[in-house]
């Protein structure tokens, strides 16, 4: 059976590469050293506002026609060709398109030889909305963070400006009250500092965990009563009896069960139920569950996932966002697992399963 031509096998070639390419989720356009477009796909041409056709075989120049602030060309910009340019490439760029549109672009030079002759070039163009997206995410999360931290320092410093001020004329009782407040902001602040820097070493793999046996019966108690100090609304602790060691950072764990019981408090309503159980017979390695219940809203099933992303809130209470992430993060770090259901009452119920403390040998 004769091969089909050379001509047809090409053809082919070319048609399953501009289907590869129009896969492709950015823009891409392919060009020779003498400025002439061999490749563009439909995402490049939709944004470049051209057809592929047309552009397909013309000169670079009317078909790249992106342009900066001051109506200053990509070319005429980056100049790609230039006879004595070393260059390997060209970084991401913002360019607005012929529509006023923002997108970024890099681009590849391609040579035979690395320091040889520019024989091509790759453009690779992307839509900025993406980067308009995150950049108002961190103007959010910048805004967040601003008023968690601006909130306790303004009562520290109008305590201690009142000190400052008044201090023969404050009976002792007052001071201690101040002090206390004080010393209760600073907690909060330093708390908050924590918790940005335990997210950003959970994102980037460097959490240390200094782990050893620890008794979680006595880990919540403290939290129990320290967060219900803070607050009016019952907090009841059941713990059962003869729990096994749990295999914990114990400042960690602390810090998973305050966010889980302060979130309580602060989210929903009526009493606020901690229970300590072992895990039971069906459970993959033997442990401790942890379950924080409330009598409030609950959360509705298709935002729980939602809810140990970094930065989500709900409701107007408020809040840094950060407090369900690292639950999860500090958890997963340990073993553990955690979970979001209803409670008996209608309220939210999570759920966490801590490994226990692995015998010696």
């Amino acid at each position: 059976m004769p091969s089909p031509p050379v001509t047809s096998r090409i053809d082919r070639s070319r048609g399953r590469l501009r289907q590869l390419a129009d896969a492709y989720p950015d823009g891409i356009l392919g060009a020779t050293s003498d400025g002439v477009v061999t490749m563009l796909n439909e995402q490049a041409a939709r944004m470049l506002d051209v057809h592929v056709d047309d552009a397909v075989g013309a000169p670079l120049a009317d078909v790249l026609r992106l342009q900066d602030n001051d109506s200053r060309s990509w070319l005429e910009v980056n100049q790609p060709f230039a006879r004595f340019s070393i260059r390997r490439g060209v970084p991401e760029q913002s360019w607005l398109t012929p529509r006023g549109e923002e997108v970024l672009t890099t681009a590849k030079l391609l040579r035979d030889e690395a320091s040889g002759e520019i024989n091509g070039l790759a453009v690779s163009i992307r839509s900025g909305r993406g980067r308009a997206r995150l950049d108002r995410d961190r103007s959010d999360l910048v805004a967040t963070l601003a008023h968690e931290l601006r909130s306790p320092l303004t009562g520290v410093k109008g305590f201690v400006q009142a000190m400052l001020n008044r201090w023969d004329k404050l009976s002792d009782d007052q001071k201690k009250l101040m002090l206390t407040t004080v010393h209760a902001d600073s907690d909060r602040l330093s708390r908050l500092i924590t918790e940005l820097l335990d997210v950003a070493r959970i994102d980037t793999g460097r959490l240390s965990l200094h782990q050893r046996p620890s008794d979680a019966h006595v880990l919540v108690g403290r939290v129990v009563e320290s967060v219900r100090a803070g607050t009016a609304r019952p907090i009841e602790l059941d713990a059962a009896p003869d729990l096994p060691p749990v295999a914990a950072d114990p400042d960690k764990f602390t810090q998973v069960v305050t966010n889980l019981v302060e979130n309580a408090v602060r989210h929903g309503s009526g009493t606020v139920s901690v229970t300590l159980e072992p895990l039971g017979p069906d459970a993959d390695h033997d442990g401790v569950r942890l379950v924080v219940e409330d009598e409030g809203g609950g959360i509705p099933e298709e935002m729980r996932r939602r809810v140990f992303t970094k930065f989500w809130t709900s409701g107007v209470r408020g809040g840094s966002g950060l407090g369900m992430y690292l639950v999860n993060g500090l958890t997963r770090a340990h073993g553990g697992s955690v979970t979001i259901g209803d409670a008996d009452g209608g309220g939210a119920r999570v759920v966490v399963d801590w490994p226990a403390a692995q015998a010696p040998g």
